[in-house]
């Protein structure tokens, strides 16, 4: 019987003042707020429904609401990236897990597929990020767990080769590379188009 697949946004409560600080000071804090919820909503539509695998919201903070409804929240809980998503990888029922963040707005199912096709044959699948992280971590989890987040800094253009160095025994897959929108320039090239589309939508 083949376990199931697990596809993680993490993603922190939409509030105007919290989260997105670095774009919220390059764009103001109300469209740092409406590119947040758009982007959260986009990759629910497109991703949440998905039959090939089982979505969850990897939740910050961890008591806080409400949620989309129809999808399962699982607290981050405490400590750096890193801990969270180890700790959220590890508590998921068996199967290979796929952790994306909220604030990619050009992520596709394609893209979720193609990791989790990847995680057949691959320790880990990662989708490289333009500022040196990455949008996409996917781990196997068998025939154990692997933890590849230790000493990495967070938040830095080195997130990805400090991940990457603790896999160098594993066979690692790339996916494309995206743009995490963290802050004006960004969002400019990226944010904005995804924040119009919504309200022409609409």
């Amino acid at each position: 019987m083949r376990c199931a697949r697990h596809l993680v946004i993490f993603t922190r409560q939409p509030r105007l003042g919290r989260g997105k600080r670095r774009l919220a000071r390059d764009i103001g804090a109300v469209e740092a707020l409406r590119f947040q919820r758009v982007t959260l909503a986009g990759l629910l539509r497109r991703l949440g429904r998905d039959p090939r695998w089982t979505t969850w919201l990897g939740i910050t903070p961890d008591r806080s609401g409400p949620w989309p409804r129809g999808v399962a929240t699982l607290p981050q809980g405490s400590g750096d990236l890193g801990r969270r998503m180890a700790r959220v990888a590890r508590g998921l029922p068996p199967g290979p897990v796929v952790i994306i963040g909220s604030d990619i707005p050009d992520i596709a199912a394609s893209d979720i597929a193609a990791a989790f096709r990847a995680l057949g044959p691959k320790s880990a699948v990662f989708g490289p990020a333009t500022d040196g992280g990455y949008w996409l971590v996917g781990l196997r989890r068998l025939p154990r767990f692997i933890d590849p987040f230790a000493k990495v800094r967070w938040s830095s253009e080195h997130a990805l080769a400090d991940t990457l160095a603790n896999l160098t025994d594993n066979e690692v897959a790339m996916l494309r590379t995206l743009c995490d929108v963290d802050d004006g320039e960004a969002w400019r090239l990226n944010g904005r188009r995804e924040v119009s589309d919504a309200y022409r939508s609409v």
